[in-house]
């Protein structure tokens, strides 16, 4: 097998047994045997566990965070509120429902103190959270949205999409509800809170 393709099938089988056994849960020797493969192959390609799980991240998360930094960049510079968040809380939902492993990683990892989930707050999504904070900064001083602390409502409109993703994760409920309408529902809400009471 060519080594991309190696790399890959060996990124896809530790995936699945770290989101379902967490990091301390699952040894290398499993995921070489889940491969076929003996557990040197898998250093070949990764010099360490941590840098394996490092590479499941980076593969399952930044191609979708550049997506929406991009999405969110051109909503932000029509600053058109709805298009905003309403296409923050679609993407998001839509990377969590395609892919459920991930939401299980980071929550094994967050239980685990793995530095794993600190990587991924500080780093592939740091960006996103920083374009939300500026656009609610921004329109506070444009006059749109109340006086509130953007990180505080920031925090609140991820709220909404990460209890989402728990219910989906821990319940497998509410799976009949697209992203689509939950995201329109969601930025309703949002905006119907943080607007001036005299902006349309």
């Amino acid at each position: 097998m060519p080594a991309a393709d190696r790399r890959q099938q060996i990124v896809d089988v530790a995936a699945e047994l770290f989101s379902q056994k967490g990091f301390s849960g699952t040894m290398t020797k499993e995921i070489a045997d889940r491969v076929g493969v003996s557990e040197a192959i898998i250093f070949r390609h990764f010099e360490s566990k941590e840098a394996l799980y490092s590479a499941i991240l980076d593969y399952k998360v930044r191609q979708t965070a550049e997506q929406i930094q991009e999405h969110l960049k051109q909503a932000e510079s029509r600053k058109d509120d709805f298009a905003f968040f309403r296409t923050l809380a679609f993407d998001l939902l839509e990377m969590y429902r395609n892919d459920p492993t991930l939401m299980r990683l980071l929550m094994f990892s967050g239980l685990e103190g793995h530095k794993l989930s600190e990587i991924f707050f500080e780093s592939t999504m740091n960006e996103v959270r920083m374009l939300l904070r500026r656009y609610v900064a921004q329109r506070i001083e444009d006059g749109t949205f109340r006086k509130i602390d953007p990180i505080i409502a920031s925090r609140a409109f991820g709220g909404m999409i990460v209890h989402q993703v728990f219910v989906w994760t821990l319940y497998k409920d509410d799976m009949e509800r697209s992203s689509a309408e939950l995201a329109d529902q969601f930025t309703e809400l949002f905006l119907t809170g943080v607007r001036m009471t005299n902006h349309k």
